[in-house]
């Protein structure tokens, strides 16, 4: 487990993180950035681009900057972190008022950024941001089949997605446990805990890997029928949802103390343990073919978050292969995917959306954001936010 090795090393990561950070927020100034483009933040905040679906400011990852500067100003205590990420909540605050195109990644979007502010300066303003969020996901609740709907009409123009659900909203649960013990109301914890259960049944299979997306049918909730989604194929397995997957059921695991939480997440896991090549670099999917190599660092850096947050609650075995993973991975991520110079605004290279898309190895915010929210962990001084 844990070394003071380890800690002096991911101390002098933080320190390389910081001092580009320092440059890299005045020259990002007010936008809200998703990834570089010539080595340039782009800015899904532009009302250009703003549309009733859930691109420009209602774009998923669109609190992730916001949760990088928190995180700085937690390391740094310098107000110009703490006042571009106010900037930024400002900022989202156009999401609220437009409505349309709201989607179920409203956790990720203000649990990194309202509730992270909250929990470090305590300001009201943005536990009310984040309360209406949490509304929000609860809204989109489906009875009929106890899940969480994903995407909206008008983001998949070319399919009925009214019934789908996605691994990746195991994360978005956060916010309504969060929700659940700051107003003392069940109903939002309750929702969230019947998604995981049915996630647990439904999205993840005997050998411990997991679905992308499952179809059911929003009028009697019997499943229809599973998609490949972001990974190569259906029945493959995408390994940023299995990071999802990883690090969600921990988060439920945390937040209610069901076993049954812990035993899944550890079936994930160990699933990606065996499937995590020695190099420490994860391809885009643990079954996809040999050529085209596609990495996706991102999915590598949230899944070495993932476990170590398991590792807190997992066996001593286990606990110790869940540790020498993650470190493992950071390690490959520091040494050879990221770039510590002034040719790009992000840090983690190599990310890849999903393996069918065009562009693949480029760089993704949120692959920053769980990385440092990693090198943290090791280091010992991060905020318990998820």
């Amino acid at each position: 487990m844990k070394t003071e090795n380890d800690k002096k090393w991911a101390e002098n990561v933080l320190k390389k993180i910081v001092n580009k950070m320092m440059w890299v927020t005045p020259k990002t100034g007010d936008k809200i950035p998703y990834k570089t483009m010539d080595g340039t933040y782009d800015d899904r905040s532009d009302e250009s681009i703003a549309w009733g679906g859930g691109d420009g400011i209602n774009w998923w990852t669109n609190g992730f900057w916001g949760g990088i500067l928190w995180q700085m100003y937690h390391q740094t205590k310098d107000d110009m972190f703490k006042n571009s990420a106010i900037r930024v909540e400002d900022k989202l605050d156009r999401c609220f008022e437009e409505f349309y195109g709201l989607h179920h990644d409203v956790g990720f979007m203000w649990m990194t950024s309202a509730v992270y502010d909250y929990k470090l300066t305590g300001n009201e303003v943005a536990r009310k941001r984040a309360l209406h969020a949490a509304t929000i996901l609860a809204g989109r609740f489906n009875l009929n089949g106890n899940f969480i709907r994903a995407w909206n009409e008008n983001e998949q123009p070319e399919k009925n997605c009214t019934g789908w659900a996605i691994i990746d909203c195991m994360m978005n649960l956060s916010i309504l446990y969060w929700a659940s013990k700051e107003t003392k109301d069940p109903r939002f914890a309750a929702i969230a805990k019947a998604h995981a259960n049915t996630a647990q049944k439904v999205f993840i299979r005997e050998d411990g890997s997991s679905n992308h997306i499952v179809e059911f049918d929003p009028n009697t909730g019997k499943v229809v029928k599973t998609y490949g989604g972001q990974g190569y194929e259906n029945g493959s397995a995408w390994s940023r949802g299995q990071a999802w997957a990883v690090y969600g059921f921990t988060i439920s695991y945390e937040h209610t103390k069901d076993m049954s939480y812990l035993e899944t997440a550890e079936k994930v896991a160990d699933y990606c343990c065996a499937n995590i090549p020695e190099s420490g670099l994860i391809p885009c999917d643990f079954c996809q073919p040999k050529e085209p190599v596609w990495e996706d660092s991102c999915g590598a850096v949230i899944l070495a978050s993932g476990l170590l947050q398991l590792a807190k609650h997992a066996q001593a075995k286990k606990a110790e292969l869940y540790y020498e993973k993650a470190l493992c991975i950071l390690k490959a991520i520091v040494e050879s995917r990221s770039d510590w110079t002034e040719n790009s605004d992000a840090i983690v290279t190599n990310c890849t959306a999903a393996y069918h898309d065009k562009e693949h190895h480029f760089n993704m915010v949120y692959a920053d954001y769980f990385f440092i929210e990693a090198i943290q962990k090791l280091q010992g001084n991060t905020i318990d936010l998820w």
